[in-house]
């Protein structure tokens, strides 16, 4: 079991322990590549019918059209409150598949993943668990029209007046602020207080700034691009000079959700000083948010959306292996299903009839009482064959930048199929490491050959299992 090198016999054997040799881009940085970085999307047609091989996906066609059919409900607002369970063996492609709706659903959606034994926390309570995930997968977009005076700073000229509680000293009475856009220029007569702003802000003549008419804030774009120099590197952020007038009305777009809301509201606030900013990032424990501050939060939610300030956005709840829930986390998801404010939610799980958590003698299809099931749109994901294990081992190939050699890619789909395509993926980078100790830059057939001598799969482990439960006499195979 040595790796011989590519060269007949001039090269000794490499150990299995050995170094690889130093690369030209060792020192390159490199980021880890993730499970499912190859999926992109669900690969839908304009028609929403699946491609064979589509956005990282492969095979999967009726399953990745049904989830196509949803991300369409969600979109359109009309799936709110009910649920999809995704039911299949291990490895095939259920955590994808919610991977791949939350790329079709985009950013301005929430999308909160979570796994099941998540909830089984000693800070807070399972229900509350549940609550905060479901909060969180709620988006608030507010949108706000503010008037607001924005240029290059022409004239920044404090004006002092006596001081009456001193007759030494003098305050500032009010300031002078010049700003210039394209279309035109205005002088602004401002309070001290906003003076002060400027001041905290370190603004001089030449940058580019926007003052709010109703609060005062006062808030730096960056230096004006008629001051850049010719330097080849500089710390400035220079800007273009502000197109329309100096007064103007911008309308302004923030994406929170009810679990933001809910978090800012439950914690108090302390002051604005170092030592308050530090003791709350140090505070341990997490605070847990009551129902009738929930019910305070959707009040006044309620009346931003009557008012047309707010929309709500409902995103999409992943609940993965969703079968380590217990009998009282299932009754709880009903009653958020039913809640007025629900997102989506999408529950995955590879059991088939199971034992309820919680219980001692309700056994339920897929470990989920059958209430919560009757809730569910269940989309069944099919197992792969040696074909489609192929084309998955050769596109984690390209991702992963990996040579196959001839034979390799039938040999691991062979792998695969005998085992699982989890496993038969698990042997691409151990046996590139080992074709990289032989001095060669591809797998080849014998790369495989060795890893299986060092490993096993799952499968072949269980058949070395002898029937007292223990291995077969009392050693290893």
């Amino acid at each position: 079991m040595k790796a011989t090198s590519a060269t007949p016999s001039t090269s000794a054997p490499v150990a299995h322990n050995a170094l690889p040799p130093p690369s030209a881009t060792s020192n390159a940085r490199s980021s880890r590549i993730a499970p499912h970085s190859h999926i992109k999307g669900l690969g839908l047609t304009s028609d929403g019918l699946a491609a064979p091989d589509g956005a990282g996906f492969i095979g999967q066609i009726n399953a990745r059209e049904a989830c196509g059919v949803v991300v369409d409900l969600v979109k359109s607002r009309k799936f709110s409150g009910r649920a999809l369970l995704l039911v299949g063996a291990p490895g095939t492609g259920k955590t994808a598949l919610a991977l791949a709706v939350s790329h079709e659903l985009g950013n301005k959606v929430p999308f909160c993943p979570m796994v099941g034994s998540e909830v089984y926390s000693t800070e807070v309570k399972k229900t509350e668990v549940l609550a905060e995930s479901f909060r969180r997968a709620i988006g608030l977009r507010i949108k706000e029209t503010k008037e607001v005076y924005e240029g290059e700073v022409t004239e920044l000229t404090p004006a002092e007046s006596e001081n009456p509680l001193s007759g030494y000293g003098k305050t500032v009475s009010h300031v002078i602020v010049g700003l210039k856009t394209v279309k035109g220029t205005k002088q602004l007569r401002l309070d001290p207080t906003i003076y002060e702003a400027i001041l905290k802000e370190k603004i001089v003549v030449g940058d580019v700034i926007y003052v709010e008419a109703n609060t005062g804030a006062v808030k730096r774009v960056g230096r004006s691009d008629a001051y850049a120099s010719s330097y080849d590197l500089e710390s400035e952020t220079y800007v273009p000079l502000p197109k329309g007038d100096v007064h103007k009305r911008k309308e302004l777009v923030q994406d929170v959700t009810l679990g933001d809301l809910d978090a800012a509201n439950a914690r108090p606030q302390g002051g604005q000083d170092i030592m308050s900013v530090m003791g709350s990032l140090v505070k341990s424990g997490r605070t847990e948010v009551t129902d009738k501050l929930r019910r305070e939060v959707n009040k006044v939610v309620k009346g931003y959306v009557d008012q047309g300030v707010a929309e709500v956005v409902p995103g999409v709840v992943f609940i993965d292996e969703v079968h380590m829930l217990d009998i009282e986390c299932f009754t709880y998801l009903n009653a958020l299903l039913e809640s007025p404010m629900a997102p989506t939610v999408i529950l995955a799980t590879n059991r088939g009839n199971a034992l309820v958590r919680g219980t001692t003698d309700v056994v339920s299809p897929h470990g989920v009482p059958v209430d919560l099931l009757d809730r569910c749109l269940i989309v069944k994901t099919d197992g792969y064959n040696r074909e489609q294990i192929g084309k998955v081992v050769q596109l984690r190939a390209n991702v992963e930048g990996l040579k196959l050699g001839p034979g390799v890619l039938e040999r691991i789909s062979e792998e695969g199929e005998r085992g699982s395509m989890r496993y038969a993926l698990q042997l691409l980078t151990p046996a590139s490491i080992l074709a990289g100790l032989s001095g060669r830059s591809q797998i080849e057939v014998e790369d495989i050959g060795e890893m299986n001598e060092l490993f096993i799969d799952a499968k072949t482990s269980a058949t070395n299992i002898g029937a007292d439960g223990g291995f077969d006499g009392g050693k290893m195979w």
